[in-house]
Order: structure tokens, then C-alpha cells, then sequence
């Protein structure tokens, strides 16, 4: 399938790899924070309280994965055909309508996550499962890239028993590709949580910001050394 082009593509020509490291250091968090901050909502107050994801139609399914920064996990999804909308939220913790600030703390167990729409006519939860795993590094704990936490953990959130099935088959096809233990959870789907405003499509909103982090942060060369042609973006 073809994706989105990658936003880095855009804007990376213009950045040296020590403006973008600078970038990452203040993480995948709010456009208003951190250096080169391009305005945007403040974080240090509770943001009102996140709404739950709306079901899918009656002939839409959606799909939930973690991977690391919700920003980037976007621009991995929209794009594919059959993908109908990607919200960035939180999922997988044990707080009600978490904002942004919580969920960073890493006290809520939440993961920054995605909720991908899809229309299963065009495109099926496999074809999703391999999108996904194209863009992580499953092998590595605590974590995904230059962001640590268990909020930034990579994982799988079936709904249902035959996503779950088809997450667990696609689990161990990619260990058998892999060297080194697959850390990647499958954990089944709790309530979805719509982060902030400000976090939606913000490789488009934002896209010198985006760009700035994720090159920085070293998603496309860790996942390139992982996944080789293969690597997402």
C-alpha cells in the first residue's frame, strides 16, 4: 500500500541533525512547550476532560495501536486506503478522560495510542497489523525510539477475539523475521480516550515541529537498521 508521503520529507532538507536532536529532547508533547514551540495550547493546567471515542458505523471496524509518539503513528495510518480518520488518544490505562499531562507522568498506565477507522470492504485489520508493525521497533522495552515510559510503549489493543487471533498470529510471524525477543503487547481494548485538540494531525498543523522531533527523535533510521525496505514512516 502506498502511504501519505512523510512529512519529514518536506522540511528535513532544512534541519542539521543537531536542531533536530535539540527538537527531541522536549519529547512528543505540546506545540506551546519546549524549544521551537510554534504556539498552541498550554499544557500546565488540566486540560478539559478528553472525550471517549465514537463506535465505528455498521460497516466500519477500527483498529488501536501504540507505537511510540501518537504524532507519528498518525501519518503511518492516514493515507492507506480503506483507512477512513486516525485520532490520536490514550488507551490502556486506569483514569478516566486522562489529559496529556497525566498521561506523561506515567502514573495513569496509559499509552499514547491510535484510532484508526477503516472501512474492512477496502482494507483488513491484517493489512493494518503489518502497517503497524512496520512502524515500531517491537524488540525494544520501555519505550519506542528516543521516547521512554510506559506511555510510549509499543502494543496491540484487539476488540475482539478475531482481532485477536489475527494480533497474536501476526506477533509471532514477525518473531519468527526478527532476531531478539518481540516485547510488543497484545492487550485487549479498553476505552479510548481523544487527546487534546492541538495533538490531531499535527504533522500537518505543525509540520516543521513534526519534522524537527521525529528527526530527531531517530524514528526512520532505527526503524530502517530494524525493517530494513520494509521500514514505514
Amino acid at each position: 500500500m502506498r502511504l501519505l508521503p512523510p512529512a519529514t520529507s518536506r522540511v528535513a532538507s532544512v534541519l542539521s541533525p543537531a536542531l533536530g536532536l535539540l527538537f527531541a529532547l522536549s519529547g512528543c508533547g505540546s506545540p506551546g512547550s519546549g524549544p521551537g514551540a510554534s504556539g498552541g495550547a498550554s499544557t500546565s493546567v488540566r486540560a478539559l476532560a478528553t472525550e471517549a471515542a465514537p463506535a465505528p458505523g455498521p460497516s466500519e471496524d477500527v483498529a488501536i495501536f501504540a507505537g511510540g509518539c501518537f504524532w507519528c503513528e498518525e501519518t503511518a495510518f492516514e493515507g492507506v486506503p480503506g483507512v477512513l480518520s486516525v485520532l490520536s488518544g490514550y488507551t490502556g490505562g486506569h483514569v478516566d478522560g486522562p489529559s496529556y499531562d497525566e498521561v506523561c507522568e506515567g502514573d495513569t498506565g496509559h499509552a499514547e495510542a491510535v484510532y484508526v477507522r477503516f472501512d474492512p470492504a477496502r482494507v483488513t485489520y491484517a493489512q493494518l497489523l503489518d502497517v503497524f508493525w512496520h512502524n515500531v521497533d517491537p524488540t525494544q522495552r520501555g519505550g519506542q525510539f528516543c521516547d521512554r515510559g510506559t506511555q510510549y510503549r509499543s502494543a496491540v489493543f484487539p476488540r475482539g477475539a478475531a482481532q485477536r487471533a489475527a494480533a497474536e498470529e501476526s506477533r509471532a510471524r514477525v518473531a519468527q523475521l526478527l532476531p531478539g525477543e518481540i516485547v510488543t503487547e497484545v492487550t485487549d481494548a479498553q476505552v479510548f480516550w481523544v487527546a487534546e485538540a492541538y495533538h490531531q494531525d499535527f504533522y500537518r498543523t505543525h509540520p516543521t515541529r513534526y519534522a524537527e522531533y521525529r528527526l530527531g527523535c531517530g524514528r526512520d533510521a532505527r526503524l530502517r537498521a530494524v525493517w530494513g525496505d520494509l521500514a514505514g514512516h
